[in-house]
């Protein structure tokens, strides 16, 4: 298998920037931004999220940053990164299961129909419940626990309770800190970041005995 494509439960497939099948680094400079992108799939009515992790010279992992489909429908997602200092750095890119996405497109559908109400409720309670309790500290997680308390009131009707649990808080907060299932990791892949010289400079060799009049 080459080192830009990872088989797992969501296939990744043509990560770049990649020289050489990932043997060789492909080049960035110091505080250059660039795109990362790839390609993945999802099974069957899921929704699918991916984003990208930058690993320093160090080897130490930076915070994960969000890809987004470049064109709707085309499996090709993207985020631009910008790696602040020269060195060898590395990147991968992580593709997973949406479930709170694919429930809400769902629930959005059959509330209004009233089909299944009760347990398309209680499902989407759950999982904003569990997307609440991975949050970081300091993410907004009391807003994504008020979309499940919204969701479990059984005093509003049911159009009410879906509302209450798509706001525009409890949304902003998932976009940044999603409940993300069956994670599939790509290869790391090697990345040399140069100075800023190098997007200008020239190098020259000298032979001394090129000049001897010989």
């Amino acid at each position: 298998m080459d080192a830009n494509t990872h088989t797992g439960r969501i296939p990744l497939v043509d990560v770049r920037p990649v020289v050489d099948c990932g043997r060789r680094p492909a080049k960035a400079v110091a505080g250059e931004t660039f795109r990362i992108t790839a390609t993945l799939f999802g099974e069957g009515h899921d929704c699918v999220g991916a984003n990208v992790v930058l690993c320093d010279p160090a080897g130490s992992p930076g915070p994960w940053i969000p890809m987004r489909e470049l064109t709707p429908g085309s499996d090709r997602w993207g985020a631009e990164v910008t790696p602040s200092e020269a060195g060898h750095w590395s990147y991968r890119v992580e593709a997973w299961s949406d479930p709170v996405t694919a429930w809400r497109r769902a629930a959005e559908i059959k509330i209004p129909a009233g089909m299944d109400t009760g347990l398309v409720l209680e499902e989407g309670a759950d999982l904003y419940e569990r997307a609440a309790a991975a949050m970081p500290d300091g993410a907004d997680r009391d807003a994504v626990a008020a979309a499940a308390n919204a969701l479990r009131d059984e005093s509003r009707s049911p159009e009410a309770r879906l509302a209450g649990a798509l706001t525009a808080r409890a949304d902003a907060a998932l976009a940044q800190h999603p409940l993300r299932e069956r994670l599939t990791r790509s290869e790391p892949l090697p990345l040399l970041v140069e100075r800023e010289r190098a997007l200008y400079g020239s190098w020259y060799e000298f032979f001394p005995r090129s000049e001897s009049g010989r």
